[in-house]
């Protein structure tokens, strides 16, 4: 990622990391249809309900896992093997630290948080059954992000998709054995979701320790080295509260969507989840930015920086109109997939109308968040979103929404595309001024 023409380079990265996160939804799209057509009147839901909480509780620590993928990427390119090694070690058992942390929050506190969010007294105990089944086994989940962000750290995107297309598939056949032959419900789907994460948990550790660079994991080395823990927590702990924070916003959102009903809920959870095959598809733009600007800042390869950020910003911007256009155009065919109910499709229309057709300025947005953090800053953009994306929805939720004229879903879902705009603009302004710090000669 050093040398040579980029956007060849960047698209080849990119790619096999964009069909693993389209794969993955489309296995998650899988249980989301299973449950709309198979389970009870509730179903769709409950498991709709908790995207925006369990996103909440688990992206801190999915934070850590970009902060493990910076300092990896960073001595990759500086080339310090002994480095790289110990960033390797602490990473895995970081992850299962994390694991078991969420574990006991998830279990022991799932009704309570789900109550916080104004989930109806008929959604609720499904709701809390799906929770705490998927975070008994959230240890998969946490082994496979950081083993996969090591994988991606030196530009190997392609092993991580195998995995998961194997996953997928048990986890497709497992929905239909646990849900329409069990009647399990949404017990059914979260198990079926544990037993394919540890699957790909399994082939990305059993990789990992299998390789002959100093990716090499073995787990007699398994220790925590204190500076490398102290690189990862400065990367990744910013990174992990702007997930938080994000999602804290996503569920006061969903909050007041839960306000307007299951109709409505279950019209919010079918849409989140055809705009998500948009989101990862740009998204995954800003985490190849995030291994590349890194390598080459660890190889002090600071003239290709402009060149990186112009090709990710407009693949990024390619793909959000591409296919946020096409989800805009098409959402309401796309909806019967998940539930045919005329008044259901009419609510997931309301927020394509405002999510997917603007979609392009979240991908903007996120590519300018990658770029940032591979030059190894990582509170700026963190700060930047917490003010501009959700700071400004939380106001919008407080101030305008509260307007019995504006209380509806139309000017709910308006606060998506105003607080992606402010927020890459200012994303932007950080960028000039990093790269300047960067680029300046320093006095001898």
């Amino acid at each position: 990622m050093t040398t040579g023409r980029i956007l060849p380079k960047l698209l080849a990265a990119t790619l096999p990391l964009m069909a693993s996160s389209v794969l993955q939804l489309l296995f998650n799209a899988a249980d989301v249809v299973v449950v709309g057509n198979f389970a009870s009147e509730h179903s769709l839901a409950a498991v709709g309900s908790t995207g925006a909480l369990v996103n909440l509780i688990v992206n801190l620590f999915v934070g850590l896992s970009i902060g493990a993928a910076v300092v990896a990427s960073f001595y990759y390119g500086a080339q310090d093997d002994q480095k790289l090694s110990k960033t390797a070690h602490s990473a895995m058992l970081l992850s299962l630290v994390g694991g078991a942390l969420l574990t006991l929050l998830g279990v022991c506190f799932a009704e309570t948080f789900l109550v916080w969010t104004r989930v109806p007294p008929e959604v609720l105990p499904l709701a809390t059954q799906y929770m705490r089944v998927y975070f008994a086994g959230i240890v998969a989940v946490m082994v496979f992000n950081f083993g996969a962000s090591l994988l991606r750290a030196k530009g190997d995107t392609k092993r991580p998709l195998y995995y998961l297309t194997i996953a997928g598939f048990v986890n497709v056949g497992l929905n239909l054995l646990f849900v329409v032959a069990f009647k399990m419900d949404v017990a059914g789907v979260a198990l079926a979701t544990v037993i394919s994460q540890a699957l790909a948990a399994w082939q990305v550790v059993k990789c990992l320790m299998n390789e002959n660079d100093a990716f090499r994991i073995e787990p007699r080395k398994l220790r925590f080295d204190r500076p490398i823990v102290s690189e990862i927590l400065k990367s990744g702990i910013p990174a992990g509260v702007q997930g938080c924070v994000f999602a804290l916003s996503n569920v006061v959102i969903q909050s007041s969507v839960n306000g307007f009903g299951p109709v409505v809920m279950a019209g919010s959870a079918g849409a989140q989840n055809v705009e998500g095959f948009v989101w990862v598809s740009m998204y995954a733009f800003s985490q190849t930015a995030l291994t590349f600007v890194g390598q080459n800042v660890g190889a002090k390869k600071f003239e290709r920086l402009g060149r990186i950020t112009l090709a990710t910003l407009a693949c990024a911007l390619v793909t959000g109109l591409i296919l946020g256009s096409f989800c805009d155009q098409f959402g309401s065919t796309l909806m019967r997939i998940y539930d045919d109910r005329p008044e259901v499709i009419a609510s997931g229309a309301v927020r394509f109308s405002l999510v997917c057709r603007f979609y392009f300025l979240c991908g903007l947005m996120d590519a300018m968040v990658g770029v940032i953090r591979g030059m190894g800053r990582s509170i700026a953009p963190t700060v930047v979103s917490l003010l501009g994306a959700c700071g400004l929805r939380l106001v919008w939720i407080a101030t305008i929404f509260q307007i019995p004229r504006f209380h509806t879903e139309f000017v709910l879902f308006a606060s998506y595309p105003v607080s992606w705009l402010i927020t890459f603009a200012a994303h932007v302004a950080c960028y000039w001024y990093f790269k300047k710090q960067l680029t300046r000669p320093r006095p001898l």
